[in-house]
């Protein structure tokens, strides 16, 4: 883990390139996924079933599209005790925090007359992708969980689940537990870019969807971020960030630990600290060096470490909250003597953790809070998944007469300075005798 002062010209030099980090999608591979997303649109169930036998399972069939319900009353028994407690546990916690962000609508009425108000609404149908996890083998439990429970309560009447089928064609039965405790109502066996057009255009069995949400592989995001529009997406998500900013009452190993959490992810994610203490950076390289050796992704970690991963030394912590701000991290940790003080300091992040006993796997999993966050610096202007997303806003104007007789004027004035006569005179039509 190299150490760089952002005094010097290496560090300033790798601040920039990680403040600029947004990554384009190389054009060949938007090109593959245009050409999934149109065989799905004209060819619907036949070209699902093709782009699946040839990736996940070569056996499949049209009726193995729909995870049938005895399948997964048998996954409760296929599903350790203590993980059922788990997925209950977290899902409390998610809907909890979850409920806080619920609008309400509202009316309100003018003395002349005029009403004006916003109704709140969900989406009718949602859709959520829920990536495979190493062939199925290590299943994304938290995402289902994440992604469904907001759906659910901002009032969605269905929400589908797709996930890509293991080799002989199953999900993982955590995965389905996760799914029926949380409130998904279908699941289907697809996965990669021709489940997102599943979701986006509707087949012979799969429904069309109002929205869709969830984290996946380049060929999903890159089938998000083509149909946004005719869709709604959550958001264009890369790969997993951290950030810390520790001072000297941090421990060494355990901000080692941290940094690792996310740099296992995947070789393109960013592991980065900010500290104020050159000591505690050279114990925490250290730490980290140890660590490695029984990580069991340590390829992983050590090519996202090389590429994205250092610990940076700053003059004090309000230049480090400065960069912070700069960078605008999905993650950032607070591993200082007084985290609420630096808090206020904090403008943009995609989600904050407070002291030295909120590692951001607890945001990952049980504490309530989304772990769906924007990415690449995408938190100087978006937020985490939420209820919000699920959600949309419906305007309602009502005038009487007077209220329009005391401001046609007006209207007739704006209308016509914008050359729109027609706009003027639906309003002055209303009082010609």
């Amino acid at each position: 883990m190299r150490i760089l002062s952002v005094a010097e010209k290496e560090g300033q030099e790798f601040l920039a390139r990680l403040i600029n980090r947004f990554q384009e999608f190389p054009a060949h591979f938007e090109e593959g996924v245009r050409e999934i997303l149109s065989a799905v649109k004209e060819k619907g169930d036949e070209a699902l079933i093709s782009y699946t036998r040839k990736f996940d399972c070569p056996d499949f069939e049209k009726d193995d599209l729909l995870v049938p319900q005895e399948e997964i009353e048998l996954a409760y028994q296929q599903i350790e005790r203590d993980i059922l407690s788990a997925i209950n546990l977290a899902i409390s916690n998610v809907r909890s925090f979850h409920e806080k962000q619920k609008e309400k609508s509202w009316i309100e009425a003018r003395e002349n007359g005029a009403v004006v108000g916003q109704l709140v609404r969900p989406v009718e149908r949602a859709g959520l992708y829920v990536p495979g996890g190493t062939g199925g083998e290590t299943p994304l439990i938290s995402t289902v969980i994440m992604g469904a429970v907001p759906a659910k309560v901002a009032g969605v009447s269905e929400l589908i689940m797709v996930s890509p089928p293991q080799k002989n064609g199953k999900l993982h039965p955590a995965l389905l537990v996760a799914a029926k405790e949380a409130g998904v109502d279908r699941i289907y066996r697809i996965g990669s870019a021709w489940a997102i057009a599943a979701l986006a255009y509707g087949t012979e069995t799969i429904p069309k969807v109002d929205v869709i949400c969830g984290p996946g592989n380049i060929y999903v995001t890159l089938a998000k971020k083509i149909l946004a529009g005719e869709v709604g997406i959550d958001m264009i998500a890369g790969p997993s960030e951290i950030l810390i900013i520790a001072d000297e009452a941090a421990n060494p190993a355990w901000l080692a630990a941290d940094l690792l959490s996310q740099a296992e992810h995947d070789a393109l994610a960013t592991a980065v600290m900010l500290t104020t203490s050159k000591k505690l950076a050279e114990k925490t390289a250290k730490e980290i060096k140890k660590q490695l050796k029984k990580l069991p992704r340590k390829e992983i970690a050590v090519k996202a470490l090389d590429n994205f991963g250092a610990i940076l030394l700053v003059n004090d912590l309000l230049q480090a909250a400065n960069i912070a701000n700069s960078i605008a991290p999905e993650h950032l940790e607070l591993c200082v003597e007084e985290p609420w003080s630096l808090l206020g300091k904090i403008k943009h992040a995609g989600a904050v953790f407070l002291g030295h006993f909120t590692p951001e796997a607890v945001g990952d999993y049980i504490a309530g809070a989304n772990h769906v966050l924007p990415t690449m610096g995408c938190a100087r202007y978006a937020q985490a998944l939420g209820v919000q997303v699920f959600q949309k806003r419906l305007s309602v104007v009502g005038y009487s007469q007077e209220a329009l007789t005391e401001e046609k004027e007006a209207v007739v004035r704006l209308a016509e300075k914008e050359g729109l006569f027609a706009h003027a005179n639906a309003v002055r039509i209303r009082f010609e005798k």
